[in-house]
C-alpha cells in the first residue's frame, strides 16, 4: 500500500502543476508522453481522432441494426459466438438496446476475474492511455463516451483496482475488464490515501457519470493488450537504466582490475562489425576517457578475463535487443488491437470479392468495414521482450563473473577479496554466496514462456503469447541486474581504492569518478568488515536513479 500512497501522491503533485496537456490522436503517441501521462500530466483527444471514434460507433450501429453477424455485437464471444445476443430486425428497438446493455454488463462482470496483488496504480494509468490511444485508431467501434471516460479517468485521478494475473497474453481480458467494471461503477479504486474504495463512491464525488455499456463498448474495453504493455514498458524502462549505468560501473571494474582496453578499440571492432558493436565501443571509450587505463603500464596483463574482454558484446546485444523491443512497443500501443475490427474508411481492394464484400459497411456520415482479426496478437511483442531478458542475462552474467574476478589476487595482484591492511577477517569473500544466489534467479528467468499455453474457451482459444507473466519476468530480471551491479560496485570501488595505494599513477576518468564519489557517499571504504546488505541497497538505489 505505501507504494500506492507514493504513486498516487506524485500523481497529484504533477496534476497540480502547471503541465501542458499531450494530445492523443491513435497513431504518434511516444513512451516518454505515454509515461508522463501516467505520472500526472493532463491528457486531451484530438478532434479527428473523436471524429473517427464517432463514424466507427456509427458503423457498428448499422451493422447491428442491419442483421450482420458481429462477435461480440450480435453474437456472444468465445466459444459463445453461437449464441445470438440481438436480433434487431432493421430497427434498433428499446427492446434492442435494453438487451445489448445486459449483454455488455454480464460481459464486463464475468470477466473481471483477475486474481493475485493489485498493478501498481501508475501502470494502470500506464494501460488506461495506452487502450485510450490505441481506442482512438477507430477499431474498437465503442461509443465516444468510453473515449471520454478514459480521458476523465486519467485527468481526474480515477486509477481503478486491477489484479496482476489472468491474462495468457492474447488480450487481457481478465483484466483489463476491471476498468470497465470502475466505468460502470461496480468494481474499487484507489483513492488519494491509497486505499481500495466504492468506484460509484469516487465517480460521484469526481462528478463522472457512469458508463451505460451497449454495442461493442464491453469488447472494447476488455479485449486488448494494455496492461500487459504497461508491465512491458516498465520493464523496458527498468532495462534501458541499467544499459545507461552499466558501462560506468564496467569502467570502474576494468579501473580496479588494471584492465586492458584492447577489446573496444575499434580497431578491434571494426575487424568484426556485428550490429551496434562498433557504436557500443565508442561508448565504452568515452566512459574512461582520461582514465590511466590508457597509459602504458609494463605490468598490466595482455589479455583479461573474457568476462571483462566481452562485455563490449553483450552491452551490444543488450542494446539491440532493446531497440527492437522499442519498435515492436511503438507499434501496438498506435495500433489497433481489436477483434472485430472496426475500419473507418476501410481500404476496399477485394470488396468485389463476396467473402471479403461482406464485411463492408455504408452510412450516410461514414464507411468502412468490420472485419474478424487476430490483431489482438501479440506474440511480436512477447518474442522481443523475451529476447531482451536472454540478453540481460548475459549482462548480468558478465557482471557476476567480473565481480568475482576482482576477489581473485591471481588477477588482480591486489589482496583476496580486496581486504584492506588490517582487516583479518572476511572482507568480500561472503558476499560471492547472495551474488551468485541472485545471479542464478535469471538464468531461469531467461528461459521463454511463450510456449507455455493450454486450450480455454472451450478449445477455440487454442494459443497465447504469455505477453504478461514474459513482461514480468524481464522487470524481476532487471531487478535483479540492479542488485548484480550494486555488488560488482562494492567491489570495484574497494579495488579502485586499493589499486590507488598502490599505484602513484591511478586516475578515474571523470565518468567513473563521478559514479565513485556519488556511491562512495554513502558507503565508504571498507577497512573492517560490516554489514554488507546497507551497501547492497546504497548501490540499488543509486543505479536506479542515477
Amino acid at each position: 500500500m505505501k507504494t500506492f500512497q507514493l504513486s498516487l501522491i506524485s500523481i497529484a503533485m504533477l496534476t497540480a502543476t502547471s503541465v501542458s496537456a499531450v494530445e492523443l490522436n491513435g497513431s504518434s503517441l511516444t513512451q516518454d508522453d505515454a509515461w508522463a501521462i501516467a505520472e500526472g500530466a493532463p491528457v486531451s483527444i484530438a478532434p479527428e481522432a473523436m471524429d473517427r471514434v464517432k463514424k466507427s460507433y456509427e458503423l457498428v450501429l448499422e451493422a447491428a441494426k442491419s442483421g450482420k453477424e458481429i462477435y461480440g455485437l450480435t453474437v456472444g464471444v468465445g466459444l459463445n459466438k453461437d449464441h445470438k445476443v440481438i436480433s434487431a430486425n432493421g430497427e434498433l428497438s428499446e427492446e434492442v438496446k435494453a438487451a445489448s446493455r445486459r449483454f455488455n454488463y454480464s460481459t464486463l462482470r464475468s470477466h473481471s476475474i483477475g486474481a493475485g496483488p493489485a498493478l501498481d496504480p501508475k501502470l494502470v494509468r500506464l494501460a488506461m492511455v495506452i487502450r485510450l490511444n490505441t481506442l482512438l485508431k477507430g477499431g474498437s467501434g465503442v461509443q465516444p463516451r468510453v473515449a471520454e471516460l478514459y480521458e476523465e479517468f486519467l485527468n481526474k485521478g480515477v486509477t481503478p483496482v486491477v489484479p496482476t494475473k489472468g491474462s495468457l497474453g492474447d488480450a487481457d481480458i481478465t483484466l483489463a475488464s476491471h476498468v470497465g467494471s470502475a466505468m460502470i461503477g461496480e468494481w474499487k479504486v484507489i483513492n488519494k490515501d491509497g486505499k481500495q474504495v466504492a468506484s460509484m463512491e469516487v465517480l460521484k464525488e469526481k462528478g463522472i457519470k457512469p458508463l451505460i455499456p451497449e454495442g461493442k463498448d464491453a469488447l472494447g474495453i476488455l479485449s486488448n493488450s494494455s496492461v500487459a504493455m504497461a508491465m512491458t514498458m516498465d520493464a523496458a524502462k527498468a532495462v534501458r537504466q541499467i544499459l545507461k549505468v552499466t558501462p560506468i560501473v564496467y569502467g570502474i571494474s576494468l579501473e580496479g582490475l588494471n584492465g586492458n582496453v584492447a577489446p573496444f578499440l575499434p580497431q578491434t571492432v571494426n575487424f568484426h562489425p556485428f550490429p551496434g558493436l562498433a557504436e557500443k565501443a565508442s561508448e565504452l571509450r568515452k566512459v574512461l576517457a582520461g582514465s590511466y587505463l590508457w597509459d602504458k603500464d609494463e605490468s598490466r596483463r595482455l589479455q583479461d578475463p573474457l568476462c571483462f574482454r566481452t562485455t563490449v558484446y553483450t552491452l551490444s546485444e543488450a542494446q539491440n535487443a532493446l531497440n527492437d523491443l522499442d519498435k515492436v512497443i511503438n507499434v501496438q500501443i498506435n495500433g489497433s488491437d481489436d477483434n472485430p475490427g472496426v475500419m473507418v474508411d476501410a481500404d476496399r481492394t477485394g470488396a468485389d470479392i463476396p467473402q471479403i464484400g461482406q464485411y463492408f459497411i455504408e452510412t450516410k456520415n461514414a464507411k468502412g468495414a468490420i472485419i474478424p482479426t487476430a490483431n489482438f496478437e501479440v506474440l511480436p511483442v512477447a518474442l522481443a521482450v523475451q529476447r531482451m531478458a536472454l540478453a540481460l542475462g548475459h549482462v548480468g552474467h558478465n557482471a557476476a563473473q567480473r565481480t568475482m574476478r576482482l576477489d581473485e589476487p591471481q588477477f588482480t595482484d591486489l589482496s583476496r577479496y580486496l581486504a584492506a591492511e588490517g582487516n583479518l577477517g572476511h572482507a568480500f569473500g561472503a558476499t560471492e554466496d547472495t551474488l551468485i544466489s541472485i545471479y542464478s534467479e535469471n538464468i531461469d528467468l531467461a528461459n521463454p514462456v511463450s510456449l507455455d499455453s493450454f486450450p480455454v474457451e472451450g478449445n477455440i482459444e487454442d494459443s497465447a503469447s504469455n505477453l504478461p507473466r514474459a513482461a514480468q519476468r524481464l522487470k524481476q530480471s532487471a531487478d535483479n541486474t540492479f542488485l548484480v551491479l550494486s555488488m560488482e560496485l562494492l567491489h570495484n570501488t574497494q579495488a579502485a581504492d586499493l589499486r590507488k595505494m598502490k599505484n602513484k599513477n591511478f586516475r578515474m576518468s571523470p565518468e567513473t569518478e563521478k559514479l565513485y564519489k556519488a556511491y562512495r557517499a554513502k558507503s565508504p571504504f571498507v577497512d573492517q568488515d560490516r554489514i554488507y546488505s546497507i551497501d547492497l541497497e546504497n548501490g540499488d538505489q543509486l543505479l536506479k536513479n542515477y
